[in-house]
């Protein structure tokens, strides 16, 4: 096979083996420690501007297939693999990563020590990285990475350009695109919901005009900060109707309600981190993918309360409004990839959202 370089920001590169496009690209490196679910994590929308390693060794053995995917097109900049398997043998399978990866235009290297490679963004904190031809000059290409900045513009890229809908006969729920998973949709279409999606910058009144029993902020990618439009359209709809943000969607309704958030040394992105209710003492291992975190100290001075934190590090993983019927997670309940143990928490959203009803029922 061709060679191909992976080089960082610091200096250090990798050679190894070309898998996928041909084409040069720029992202910034993070690791995934999910075993499996490759299809559904190189797809999910919060990765747009990111090379993915995997540290599990052996990535594509059960190839790719239909129903898998969490969005049509990924926004992945490249693939990291110790080991791309060139035969898949699944009876779902429909293509190898390899032709995916080359049907989407979607770079990739394998045959690098990934080993090595995490335990320096575990160390370092994530780093800009490059996947170029293995016979580049490596002092230009040094320098050329350094010199390109990230965008941070990941949310419009990646949200819906205009509103559609996933029709149901149940409640009416208005699902805010930061960048959504197909996952997400799919868990509240089981619920019998008719789902309206509505781009990122949809306005309070937008939303509250289409009378909706509730709305999900999504998942997303980038830094919280960088999507000002969400804190006046939040703090228009808390109090109005039930609230439930999940991963990027957390982040943004901490932010409305005065709280801070910082970017992670390296994030959690696995299906493996458990989280502690804090009321039941309850725990679950969760999907996760995000690089930003809410300041615990910043609650402090706001109206929310801390529900769930995650064991391994202690950070925040869920909150809630003291007064409104409002809630959030930092992890994925719709897992996929990953457990499915907090799966209720759309139960809980359904029942938030009888109550609500109820509540207005009676007192009109």
């Amino acid at each position: 096979m061709m060679k191909r370089m992976l080089m960082l920001e610091d200096g250090t590169y990798f050679i190894g083996e070309k898998i996928g496009s041909d084409k040069e690209t720029i992202g910034e490196v993070v690791f995934n420690t999910g075993m499996t679910g490759y299809q559904e994590t190189i797809t999910d929308p919060s990765y747009y501007g990111q090379m993915i390693t995997f540290t599990y060794p052996l990535v594509g053995n059960y190839g790719i297939n239909r129903d898998d995917f969490e969005s049509i097109q990924p926004v992945v900049k490249g693939v990291i693999v110790r080991e791309a398997a060139d035969f898949a043998s699944n009876w779902r399978e429909q293509m190898t990563l390899d032709e995916f990866l080359k049907e989407k235009d979607i770079p990739g290297i394998a045959g690098i020590d990934t080993r090595k490679l995490t335990k320096m963004i575990r160390s370092a904190g994530t780093l800009k990285g490059i996947l170029a031809p293995a016979e580049a000059d490596k002092e230009k290409l040094l320098h050329h990475l350094r010199s390109v900045r990230l965008p941070n513009d990941q949310v419009s890229e990646v949200s819906s350009r205009k509103p559609f809908a996933s029709p149901g006969e149940g409640k009416r729920v208005v699902l805010v695109d930061y960048g959504v998973k197909g996952s997400i949709l799919k868990e509240l279409n089981k619920r019998n919901c008719h789902v309206t999606v509505v781009p990122y910058y949809t306005t309070a009144k937008e939303i509250l005009n289409m009378h909706p029993d509730g709305v999900m902020l999504s998942n997303g990618p980038g830094d919280p900060k960088d999507v000002p439009e969400a804190t006046e359209m939040i703090l228009g709809l808390q109090g109005m109707v039930p609230l439930f943000g999940i991963c990027l969607g957390h982040q943004l309704f901490a932010l409305a309600n005065g709280a801070d958030t910082f970017k992670m040394k390296f994030g959690h992105r696995g299906a493996n981190h458990p989280v502690k209710e804090l009321r039941t003492g309850r725990v679950d291992f969760t999907a996760q993918n995000h690089g930003y975190s809410v300041d615990a100290d910043s609650i402090l001075k706001t109206d929310l309360v801390v529900t769930h934190v995650e064991l391994n590090d202690g950070t925040i993983e869920g909150l809630a409004h003291s007064e409104y019927p409002a809630f959030t997670v930092q992890y994925h309940p719709e897992a996929n990839p990953g457990p499915s143990d907090v799966n209720y928490l759309f139960d809980q959203f359904m029942e938030m959202m009888d109550l609500e009803r109820e509540g207005r029922m009676k007192n009109a």
